[in-house]
């Protein structure tokens, strides 16, 4: 067995004991908006698909990406505890392995590799939607469009973490540019759609909001980054980690749960419903609140935008992950050394054309269509909450804290509510397949490598490296 080797306390920044220091602002703006890249992103599909799902019914959607939100919060609620738990780093990986021993570990690992794919894949598609939603013409080209984009992202990714600070640009300039489409939707709109507030169902109003959002729970994937990403922050201690990684979770749950349902309203007052082939709901509604003029031109190139800085970021921390996963000569690994091997910028290229290529399979299969992939997409990080959850109701029964394990439980059961649901969709079923098959592939090399200690840390040394 191979012990687990303690970093180095880090240096402190400038600025001392409670005192920001410029250069500590920077830092934070950096990582808190380049980590919430991907889960803001999910806004450009998650509503569409919540409308999917109510076949139409703008009545219902509200009410639905309200209870979305409400989700959102509840597990937002427990990545707070685990930064709190894990300030180095870890996540949903590192609370399962100490709860309920190593093995469990590879149950959010798998989780992870899939909800990676599926984030490569799912923001290559929508950033190609908003292109074709900007661009008609180029609706024929849809699948070599997004296979292009592809080829785009996953090159620079050869380039290392350097394009970080661009993420964080990138998505400061979507929520502004997303908020001066709100105001001028909903003080001066442009047009009004013709899309009838009401449908009929066929089904109870409840029980239609109840299926349909799971569905657009697809707005939850990124939650995790800030618990694992500060392991990136060497250069502070402990406290600072904790307090960069709680405010990057208190500003992703401001600004998405924030732009959810200002565009959700949005969308109910100007009677945006289901899209045609060559548009997307969000696109829409930019259009219908601005008409055709240079800020809807900006709306669309910047969500794209920020829809591949998000498969950017996937791309990089899914390789990072099979990296940690190939070992070092410090940490046995349980993949092939192939995998960790690494450019002058760090960059493990055998991981990243392992993701390419799955990323590229998904795109052709669903046609380009993000639509497509948004079914699949809140399963496998769904089980990943889920084992997250009960981990950390172990804790708080474990430390004597009743009311703390009683809202953990509770946050359990709606997240498994919610993983169920999607699940008798049907085709869903193979993430889940896919999360239990990867997961339990890792597990058995890894008993096979003789079980090195420290794989409840991996995720810490995938952001750290």
């Amino acid at each position: 067995m191979t012990a687990i080797q303690q970093p180095a306390a880090p240096a402190p920044l400038p600025g001392g004991p409670g005192r920001r220091s410029p250069r500590r602002s920077v830092l934070f703006f950096a990582f808190a908006f380049a980590v919430i890249a991907d889960p803001v992103s999910s806004v450009a599909y998650a509503i569409e698909a919540a409308l999917r799902a109510l076949h139409g019914d703008l009545a219902l959607l509200l009410p639905t990406m309200s209870l979305v939100v409400g989700l959102v919060v509840v597990v937002t609620v427990n990545y707070w505890q685990l930064v709190r738990r894990f300030p180095k780093g870890g996540g949903a990986a590192a609370a399962a392995g100490r709860a309920f021993g190593p093995r469990w570990t590879f149950v959010p690992i798998g989780a992870l590799v899939v909800d990676f794919v599926l984030t490569i894949g799912i923001s290559i598609a929508a950033a190609a939607s908003a292109v074709i939603a900007l661009f008609p013409a180029a609706a024929p080209f849809r699948v070599p469009l997004a296979l292009l984009l592809l080829l785009v992202v996953a090159g620079l990714t050869w380039f290392g973490h350097g394009g970080r600070l661009l993420f964080a640009v990138m998505t400061v300039l979507f929520v502004i540019v997303c908020v001066a489409v709100l105001v001028h939707g909903f003080v001066s709109p442009h047009t009004i759609g013709e899309a009838p507030a009401s449908t009929d169902p066929g089904r109870s109003a409840a029980l239609a909001v109840v299926l349909a959002f799971p569905v657009a729970m697809a707005l939850a994937t990124g939650i995790e980054a800030p618990s694992t990403a500060i392991a990136q922050l060497g250069q502070l201690d402990d406290t600072h980690r904790r307090r960069f990684g709680r405010g990057t979770l208190a500003l992703l749950l401001i600004i998405v749960g924030g732009l959810t349902l200002a565009l959700t309203a949005l969308a109910v007052r100007l009677h945006i419903g289901i899209p045609g082939k060559d548009s997307t709901q969000i696109a829409d509604i930019a259009h219908a609140a601005t008409g055709s003029g240079w800020l809807y031109g900006a709306f669309q190139l910047t969500s794209s935008l920020l829809l591949l800085a998000a498969a950017s970021s996937s791309f990089q921390a899914g390789p990072g992950l099979l990296k940690a996963l190939a070992g070092s000569p410090e940490h046995p690994g349980v993949l092939p050394s192939a995998l960790g091997r690494t450019n002058r910028h760090h960059t493990p290229y055998w991981s990243v054309l392992v993701y390419l290529g799955a990323a590229a399979v998904i795109i052709v299969a669903a046609a380009g269509e993000e639509q497509e992939l948004v079914l699949f997409y809140a399963v496998a990080v769904f089980v990943s909450f889920l084992v997250g959850l009960m981990a950390m109701t172990r804790f708080a029964r474990t430390e004597r804290k009743p009311a703390l394990a009683w809202l953990n439980a509770m946050a359990a059961v709606a997240v498994a509510f919610t993983l169920l649901v999607n699940l008798l969709r049907g085709w869903p079923v193979l993430s889940l397949v896919a999360t239990l098959a990867i997961g339990g592939a890792f597990y058995l090399r890894w008993v096979r490598a003789g079980r090195p200690s420290g794989i409840e840390d991996v995720e810490v040394r995938a952001e750290a490296d």
